[in-house]
C-alpha cells in the first residue's frame, strides 16, 4: 500500500485542474487549494471561479485566494492545514522564500516543457513558435529562482507536425499529472534523487502578448504555420481579408508552388481549403474565424464570403 502525504495545491487554469484531478483520485489527500482570485473571464468579461476554484469547492476542499502570498492571515491558514507537501502547476504567481520552506518536504512543480529549455509562463506555445519538434514534463523543486529547481521525473513528448499549442498543452497535462502522481508515491517512501539542472540550454518562454497575433508572410511557410499552431487559444493568427480581421485557426504545409506570387497572396481556393503564399512554400488554411463569429471550416466559410486566387491576406494595423 502506498502511503499518502497531505497535498496543499497551487493552480488555477485548466492545465492545473489535471494535476488536480489525478491527485484527488491518488492515495494523497489534497487539505488545501490555492489558487488566484476570481477575475473577469470570456467574451462576456463576467467574474468567474477558476476551473481548480470549482473543483475543490464541489469536493469541499478549503480554498484560499489571496491577494499576497506574504501576508499574515494567508501563511497562518496554509500552516493550519499542515500539509507534507505543496504541489503547484500552472498557479500563475512566483511563491516567495516565506513559503517555500513552510511543507515538511517542500514544493514541488509541474512545469509544461524539457528543462532548462523553455523556463517561464508560456513554454507550451513557445515551444511550438519555435519549431521544436520535442517538448515534455518535468517535476521539479520550487526555488526562489524562475523555474530553476532541480529535477525530480521527467518525461518526453513528441510535438505533432500539425499539432496546436491547445492541443498539445492537453497531452502534457495529462502527461504531467500522472509524472506528478508517481513522483508524490516515491517521496511517501522516502527521498527522491533530484538532478541540477544543466547550464546550457537555457531558453525563456515570455508571456504571448496581443500584438504577436500578426503574421508576417514574409517568412518560410513552416514558420508561418508554427506561428498559427503555436498562438492557440489565444492571441490567435489574425490577418485582414477584405478590410476585415480573419483568424486563422487551421493550417497546414501546402502544396503549391508560390514562385509567381508575393507574400501573402491566395493561390489557390478549393472547397475545403485556401492556400497562400510564404517567402518559401504556401500554407494550406482549413479553419477560420471570421471577426465576431465561432471558428469554421473553410468549406463554411466560402458559403458566404467570396475568395480567389490572387486575393491578399494583408497583416493587421498596429497600433
Amino acid at each position: 500500500m502506498v502511503r499518502s502525504l497531505r497535498v496543499a495545491f497551487f493552480g488555477t487554469p485548466a492545465f492545473a485542474l489535471t494535476t488536480l484531478e489525478r491527485i484527488a483520485a491518488s492515495a494523497h489527500p489534497i487539505v488545501l487549494v490555492v489558487t488566484q482570485p476570481d477575475r473577469p473571464r470570456g467574451r462576456g468579461q463576467r467574474v468567474l471561479p477558476s476551473p481548480v476554484k470549482t473543483f475543490a469547492a464541489a469536493r469541499g476542499v478549503p480554498v484560499l485566494q489571496p491577494e499576497r502570498l506574504r501576508d499574515e492571515p494567508f501563511l497562518l491558514a496554509f500552516d493550519a492545514a499542515t500539509a507534507d507537501i505543496g504541489v503547484v502547476a500552472a498557479y500563475g504567481r512566483i511563491l516567495p522564500p516565506v513559503l517555500l520552506a513552510r511543507p515538511r518536504l517542500g514544493m514541488i512543480n509541474v512545469h509544461a516543457s524539457l528543462l532548462p529549455r523553455w523556463r517561464g509562463a508560456a513554454p507550451v506555445h513557445r515551444a511550438i513558435l519555435a519549431g521544436d519538434r520535442e517538448t515534455g514534463v518535468t517535476i521539479m523543486r520550487v526555488a526562489a529562482a524562475l523555474d530553476a529547481g532541480p529535477m525530480l521525473a521527467q518525461e518526453r513528448v513528441t510535438i505533432g507536425q500539425d499539432e496546436t499549442s491547445a492541443a498539445l498543452e492537453g497531452r502534457l497535462a495529462d502527461a504531467g499529472a500522472r509524472l506528478l502522481v508517481q513522483t508524490l508515491d516515491r517521496l511517501a517512501e522516502g527521498p527522491v534523487a533530484e538532478t541540477p539542472q544543466p547550464e546550457d540550454g537555457i531558453t525563456y518562454a515570455s508571456r504571448l502578448e496581443r500584438q504577436e497575433s500578426r503574421i508576417d508572410w514574409g517568412q518560410p511557410a513552416r514558420q508561418v504555420h508554427d506561428r498559427i499552431r503555436g498562438l492557440q487559444p489565444w492571441p490567435m493568427a489574425t490577418v485582414m481579408l477584405h478590410g476585415r480581421r480573419l483568424r486563422i485557426v487551421g493550417s497546414s504545409i501546402g502544396h503549391e508552388d508560390p514562385s509567381d506570387a508575393s507574400p501573402g497572396t491566395v493561390v489557390k481556393v478549393t472547397p475545403d481549403a485556401f492556400e497562400v503564399a510564404a517567402a518559401a512554400g504556401t500554407v494550406r488554411v482549413t479553419t477560420v474565424q471570421p471577426e465576431g463569429k465561432t471558428p469554421m471550416s473553410v468549406r463554411q466559410f466560402l458559403l458566404g464570403h467570396t475568395l480567389s486566387a490572387g486575393d491578399r491576406l494583408d497583416p493587421v494595423p498596429t497600433g
